[in-house]
């Protein structure tokens, strides 16, 4: 019985034994398997990759994949050492194609690589003698490549060396104090009435801002479904003045954050656009008022529903001197045409709204409004319209279409419809009486053939209008007949820009294409040079193509133009997808225009250069701050049949909800030939963009010669790298900067849910903080009883894909013991 004991468990592990190498056994033909169907893909894209005039290489790494994994399946060593060598092809190939580019060089590298690994620990499997010196030259190698990671990794951030900034002119040279806040206040969205986005307090440094801490967070308790706040408070006396994405207006205390009053103007839900935002309000004292009398001061909005609103700043009750009852209607004139009946209809909820803080110029409030992308040629009119600050009394207005209409429409007609409208915040010349607006596109962005003359002079472009005569001064034109929609979103800056006769009053215009403009204030003459370059012609309106676009001279945020090795992804595969796609579609740099049939890469694209959170100007330093992004869009054209086959249909059209319509850009454009397809940042299904990294950078900027101070990449893909693992690279980021005497940038705005110091002279970060939800906005800087304050709102963006919430938060250094 004994022996019966003892030799049962010796045949139990000699059986276990034999299973196990069974098991062992398979591994090369499981790892074959999986190496040969890569190749036979990388075979078969390559080979269309190449007959596209693309890359040789994954046709050829595709054969030696095919090779090595079939070698494996035979239980072959050979099958090893072709990966091996497929491995060094690969390797060499990557370091030709894109040199020390660390991020460029994962997709290529990395998942080889692991594959590289595997291969040597299923050798022995094979072949156990030979298996040992295949490990041992595995093992060497991979020391090899970790070493080339110690020397890649660092090459991941690495940055030139920063230029010196200009030396501090203490008289602000650059600065003209009547556009500038009181110190330590921030009475309008850019700061001042010029825009700057900059504070004279110097209180935080690059040396102690590591000690800043929350004071307080304000929670507004307004968090809508299309999230996206945006807003950029004002701060005057002793008080914080702000609105929630749905309008509510209100008032904190600004060294504690309490709440001193709240008002919700009740807007609709059915009135939000893509986005529920409100970027901010404005500040109007009444010069005329009496002590005491109610709104001497009020906080004047627009809303989603297309109202103005105005509130005693007190007490956050509405001035019932304003309008009726402390509103004015602004839907009064708009209309739209409906594409199949022809009829004139009212404004379908959603489809215009006002968005951005407006501006007050001699005591009139300006206000422009978005119209919704891509979904009518007739859609609501751009009009323009000035309000009595005081009475909510229509002042004037100007219609692109119709100049003879100065106030309202005769006969009950509408506006000119689909005209250009301005969508962000202008900025306001007090001395000159003048309101700059950054204009937008006509309705259908992507087809100009139904376009007035006067539309296409206005598009995109830079209007200065006299706010006494509601007429335009004069016009920058910054993109021809634009199908792009390139429209202008950034606040524009006054500067005094220093030329060879002395400063002259100047605006500086950030735009989408990344090109910086420095323009007179008072003629609108560029202050540098501006070319007219010969662009791409052709597409799906070949005779509305201009043949030149205007390219500045003193500054670009944009990059080289693409080639084919720009192309990212997290593999070689959807690198390879990326690389056909790129080769299929048409792209001949920059203005390529869209083409009918077929894929338009456009560079940048829509969100790229700078957006609505413009630039921040340091007028001591002579130093322009501007964050931008870098992605392109991959659009698509489409006739109206495939639009319609598609579920391609405008807001407010029944068949519209969960359409394509609903993506951000994308369009039916009911009333032109064509429907848009809109890929922005170009995105592969796995979130990974099909171009290379950094998407986002910041930039400091000689405002004096539009030198290159510094240029670093900007935000961190700690949350929501490729499947969501954590990457460090520059990201997609929406909201602006301030810039501080101090010494100091803050700004929030990329998808990492961080706020940030930088420090002005190097670039570099010298303090951050995790955010409760994504900071999609642009802080604010100012003083309390003595204390520096930065607040922030942190309320998140759906389009941005970055956490909802509804904080505005305050950080301040401790108080000294």
């Amino acid at each position: 019985m004994s022996s019966t004991v003892d030799v049962a468990p010796a045949a139990t592990t000699r059986h276990r034994a034999s299973e196990l190498q069974k098991y062992l056994a398979l591994t090369p033909r499981v790892l074959g398997g999986i190496v040969a169907l890569l190749g036979l893909i990388l075979a078969g894209g390559g080979a269309y990759l190449a007959s596209l005039g693309g890359s040789l290489y994954y046709v050829l790494a595709g054969v030696m994949l095919v090779a090595a994994g079939l070698l494996m399946i035979r239980g072959k060593i050979a099958g090893i050492y072709t990966y091996v060598g497929a491995f060094a092809f690969t390797a060499v190939w990557s370091f030709w194609e894109v040199g020390l580019s660390g991020w460029e060089l994962i997709p290529r590298l990395v998942g080889p690589f692991i594959l590289l690994v595997l291969a040597i620990l299923a050798a022995p499997a094979i072949d156990k003698t030979i298996g040992r010196h295949v490990r041992k030259l595995g093992s060497i190698g991979a020391g090899l490549f970790v070493a080339a990671l110690g020397v890649l990794i660092p090459i991941f951030n690495q940055q030139a060396a920063p230029n010196p900034l200009p030396q501090a002119h203490t008289n602000a040279v650059f600065g003209d104090s009547a556009y500038a806040p009181k110190k330590g206040e921030w009475n309008a969205y850019g700061g001042g009435q010029g825009g700057q986005r900059y504070s004279d307090l110097a209180q935080i440094t690059p040396a102690n801002v590591k000690d800043l801490k929350r004071v307080w967070t304000f929670h507004t308790g307004d968090i809508p479904k299309k999230y996206g706040s945006e807003l950029t408070p004002l701060k005057v006396g002793n008080t914080i003045y702000g609105c929630t994405p749905m309008n509510k207006l209100f008032a904190l205390n600004a060294a504690t954050g309490e709440k001193l009053w709240m008002h919700d103007p009740e807007v609709p839900t059915s009135w939000v656009p893509y986005t529920a935002a409100c970027r901010g309000v404005a500040y109007y004292e009444n010069p005329k008022a009496t002590a005491g009398q109610a709104c001497a001061v009020r906080i004047i909005e627009g809303t989603l529903d297309m109202r103005l609103i105005a509130v005693d700043a007190k007490t956050g009750q509405p001035c019932q001197d304003f309008g009726k009852d402390g509103s004015a209607d602004l839907k009064v004139g708009l209309a739209q045409k409906d594409s199949a009946t022809g009829a004139i209809t009212p404004v379908i909820p959603g489809t215009a709204a006002i968005t951005s803080a407006p501006v007050i110029v001699h005591g009139i409030v300006v206000s422009g409004h978005q119209v919704l992308d891509g979904q009518r040629r007739w859609a609501a009119s751009g009009v323009i319209r000035g309000y009595d600050a005081v009475t909510g009394e229509l002042r004037f207005a100007w219609d692109i279409n119709q100049p003879e209409v100065t106030k309202l429409p005769p006969d009950g007609k509408p506006y000119s419809l689909g005209t250009p409208n301005m969508w962000t915040t202008g900025v306001g010349d007090e001395k000159l009486g003048l309101v700059y607006l950054p204009m937008g596109n006509s309705a259908g962005d992507y087809y100009t053939s139904l376009r007035s003359d006067e539309e296409k002079k206005y598009s995109s472009a830079l209007v200065a209008l006299d706010v006494n005569t509601g007429k335009p001064r004069w016009v920058f034109q910054t993109v021809h007949n634009d199908v792009w929609d390139y429209d202008l979103g950034s606040q524009p800056t006054l500067v005094e820009f220093p030329t060879a006769n002395g400063k002259v009053p100047a605006v500086l215009l950030p735009t989408k294409q990344g090109d910086m403009f420095v323009l007179d204030r008072a003629t609108g003459k560029p202050l540098h040079q501006v070319d007219e370059v010969a662009v791409p012609q052709g597409g799906a309106e070949p005779g509305q193509r201009s043949p030149t676009q205007p390219f500045s001279r003193y500054h670009t945020l944009r990059k080289a133009d693409l080639v084919e090795h720009d192309m990212w992804g997290i593999s070689p595969i959807d690198q390879m997808i990326c690389r056909i796609n790129f080769k299929r579609a048409r792209y001949e740099g920059p203005f390529t225009p869209p083409e009918l049939g077929r894929h338009n890469l456009e560079y940048p694209g829509y969100n790229g250069g700078s957006d609505w959170g413009s630039v921040a100007v340091d007028p001591h330093r002579g130093v322009i701050i501007a964050n931008y992004n870098d992605m392109p869009n991959y659009d698509t054209l489409v006739t109206r049949k495939d639009a319609d086959a598609m579920g391609l249909f405008p807001a407010g059209d029944p068949r519209a909800a969960g359409s394509a319509s609903s993506a951000e850009g994308a369009g039916a454009q009911t009333g032109t030939p064509y429907g848009i397809l809109v890929n922005a940042g170009w995105q592969m299904p796995t979130g990974v963009l099909c171009t290379r990294p950094p998407y986002g950078g910041i930039r400091a900027i000689d405002l004096a010669t539009g030198k290159t101070l510094w240029d670093r990449p900007y935000g961190s893909a700690r949350r929501n790298g490729p499947f969501g693992m954590p990457t460090f690279i520059g990201t997609p980021n929406n909201g602006g900067s301030v810039v501080t005497a101090g010494g100091l940038i803050f700004i929030s705005a990329a998808t990492d849910d961080l706020i940030k110091a930088i420090d002005i002279k190097t670039g570099e970060i010298v303090w951050s903080d995790v955010l409760p939800a994504g900071g999609q906005a642009t802080p604010i800087v100012y003083e309390q009883d003595g204390k520096e304050y930065v607040a922030i709102m942190a309320g998140g963006h759906h389009f941005m894909m970055t956490p909802p919430g509804d904080a505005l938060i305050a950080y301040a250094l401790p108080d000294k013991k």
